[in-house]
């Protein structure tokens, strides 16, 4: 058995099914736990919150 260092994500389902299509691309997920709860790598949290931001920037509807 070996440990891994893992961050617990809380977010909605919208988010949660983003962050499945994300991780098919490179995976960073170690547990999926419910609807609301992931649990990732401690070393992708960084990279895995700028590419969501980003994609959900991408999503959001703005006048300009």
């Amino acid at each position: 058995m070996r440990a891994i260092k893992g961050v617990l994500l809380v977010c909605d389902p919208a988010v949660k099914q983003i962050l499945l299509v994300m991780n098919e691309k490179q995976s960073f997920i170690i547990d999926d736990l419910d609807d609301h709860h992931l649990v990732i790598k401690a070393d992708e949290e960084y990279r895995v919150r700028r590419e969501l931001e980003a994609e959900l920037e991408k999503n959001t509807y703005s006048l300009d």
